[in-house]
């Protein structure tokens, strides 16, 4: 297990992690969800001991990354953003100098090079330069490198940046691969590819952990904190009156509805609310028949651009309350 606690780093007046603390285990495939400055890639140095924090630490099987960097960077596989290649070298030989770096027994570099050859799929490549690869196989090359020797923690960031369609789901294959024996935690700000990969997501902005849970998780937080309503009437201004007495709501918002003697508004709703029965029974007082209510769930890509709105505030008591409610509104 990997354990963040309080991590804060700063540069110079800039606050690039903030507090940030988590933990991930064996067997899943963590995503750091967030805009581009974010803090995911400093916070992934910290992590692998390539940088230090200004307060904070991380453990790693009981053992402190401040105190023990040697021994907790023998439970880490780094891939950086850009792979740290060595391109006049043949793929066998910058294999064979990163099992030296990680201090893999020379009785068993061979068989751990195969290993990371033969799940990165660089049979046919082990003689070339590394020059005279495609950018797709120069990631494979840097991943090899990452898992050269099986760590327990595999932490990549973006692994699929700047490669093609195809390059891009054979890496999404190989890092679903890592999953059962692994901690696999890497970046990206890419939701379709946080949707494919991860089994838990970690939302952050400005160096926050806005949110974190699996994207089923996620979504079922903010489940129903907008509603769709269509009732008969031809007053719409007397049913939209009637709604915002109505506790738990914080809003209502008239759309456009095109049949006659009907209307319709989008109702933002406070998030442990449910004024349903209310909502039904203000409208049984007016006489005017409800046609359809229903709660309109937030995608992961809705929950996202919601937290990472320049508007976010200080976190409160509840993640949904991280973020203004009227960015909420525009997003749904």
């Amino acid at each position: 297990m990997i354990e963040v606690r309080n991590l804060v780093k700063r540069y110079g007046d800039r606050l690039a992690v903030d507090n940030l603390s988590f933990t991930a285990e064996k067997g899943r495939v963590y995503g750091f969800l967030g805009p581009n400055g974010a803090g995911k890639t400093t916070t992934m140095n910290i992590m692998t001991g390539y940088l230090g924090p200004t307060s904070g630490d991380v453990i790693v099987d009981g053992h402190s990354i401040l105190e023990e960097p040697e021994e907790v960077k023998r439970f880490i596989g780094y891939l950086p953003e850009q792979p740290p290649l060595y391109i006049d070298m043949t793929v066998s030989e910058y294999l064979t100098f990163a099992a030296e770096l990680k201090k893999i027994p020379k009785e068993r570099q061979k068989s751990e090079i195969q290993k990371a050859v033969e799940f990165t799929h660089l049979q046919d490549a082990t003689g070339r330069l590394i020059r005279n690869l495609s950018k797709g196989y120069r990631q494979r090359v840097g991943l090899a490198q990452a898992i050269l020797g099986f760590p327990e923690i595999i932490i990549l960031d973006e692994p699929t940046v700047g490669l093609d369609p195809k390059q891009i789901l054979e890496i999404r294959d190989l890092i679903r691969g890592l999953r059962q024996e692994h901690i696999v935690i890497f970046s990206s700000h890419i939701l379709s590819e946080v949707q494919e990969v991860c089994d838990h997501v970690l939302i952050i902005h400005h160096g926050k952990l806005l949110a974190s849970g699996t994207p089923e998780e996620l979504e079922r937080q903010v489940k129903n904190t907008t509603l769709d309503l269509t009732v008969r009437s031809t007053s719409s201004e007397q049913v939209k009156e009637v709604l915002v007495g109505v506790p738990g709501i914080i809003s209502v918002e008239e759309y456009t509805n095109d049949q006659p003697g009907q209307v319709s508004f989008k109702i933002e709703v406070e998030p442990d609310s449910d004024p349903r029965d209310d909502i039904f029974y203000a409208c049984v007082e007016q006489k005017c028949p409800i046609l359809t209510l229903r709660g309109l769930d937030m995608s992961l890509e809705q929950i996202f651009l919601s937290l990472t709105a320049d508007e976010v505030k200080q976190p409160g008591s509840s993640f949904f309350k991280q973020f203004d409610k009227q960015e909420v509104k525009k997003s749904c």
